[in-house]
């Protein structure tokens, strides 16, 4: 059986090296996910399949993902490599993204997501001394295993930073820092300190901390970082909430204090 997108059928139980590819559970930046199951252990596995005729590249992405090895970062086990397809075989999250659950269950309680919060910052703090910016944290992109412990996931536009700033504009907009918007170069782990304070208050309100009606009102809001707390949001996060989301990077709290 040719090990190729085009094999990927439900009829034919395709398989891809020693894993049998299942249902789709989701989509990356680049590339579908299917759930799949190893042949001999059992194990099951999440597979990115990824179309090595598009535009996306994702040999960085595996890159950065073999250096990493953290109890918080989605494990990368193999990589596939095949004529027209990619297939990145991961570690399965079983409890799916942060933001299906927070949909299916509401916001958490202070201090749950405080235990959350705490994995995320030590995943991303990992990544920054590994000199990789993640570029694209969202809820989308946070992983919940079994026992609710992070897994952030998804390095698709992730990038290595060596003391260089980013100059590319990148990254899902309700989750930019606002020096993204002024298309100049900035510093790439301060860029993702404010995504995570985005992540934070989705966390503890269910929502996102900035809502416009299109895209442009949306930019004028975060770059000026117009954003309100709930009445239920205690004095301490609202604290921890205004000095991440500090528009201006200087002055923004960093992973090292």
């Amino acid at each position: 059986m040719p090990h190729d997108l085009a094999a990927i059928s439900p009829i034919t139980e395709p398989h891809i090296g020693h894993y049998q590819l299942l249902h789709t559970i989701g989509k990356g930046t680049f590339g579908v996910v299917k759930l799949a199951r190893h042949i001999i252990t059992g194990v099951e596995v999440a597979v990115k399949v990824i179309d090595r005729r598009g535009v996306y590249r994702p040999q960085q992405e595996a890159k950065n993902m073999k250096s990493l090895n953290h109890p918080n970062i989605v494990k990368l086990y193999q990589v596939i490599d095949t004529e027209y397809t990619i297939f990145l075989v991961m570690e399965h999250a079983s409890r799916g993204s942060l933001s299906g659950y927070l949909q299916r269950f509401g916001r958490m309680n202070e201090h749950e997501a405080q235990r959350i919060f705490r994995q995320l910052i030590s995943a991303v703090h990992y990544c920054h001394q590994k000199d990789i910016i993640h570029r694209d944290l969202k809820a989308e992109n946070v992983l919940l295993d079994e026992e609710l412990n992070v897994k952030l996931a998804d390095f698709g536009i992730s990038s290595t930073y060596v003391g260089h700033k980013m100059c590319t504009f990148r990254g899902s907009l309700p989750y930019l820092a606002p020096e993204v918007f002024l298309r100049k170069c900035y510093d790439g782990p301060g860029a993702d300190v404010w995504s995570l304070g985005v992540l934070l208050y989705k966390i503890v309100t269910g929502k996102l901390p900035f809502k416009a009606v299109d895209e442009t009102a949306l930019q004028r809001k975060i770059m000026r970082g117009e954003f309100q707390f709930p009445y239920f949001v205690s004095f301490l996060c609202k604290n921890v909430l205004r000095k991440i989301l500090t528009v201006d990077p200087q002055n923004r709290v960093t992973l090292e204090h």
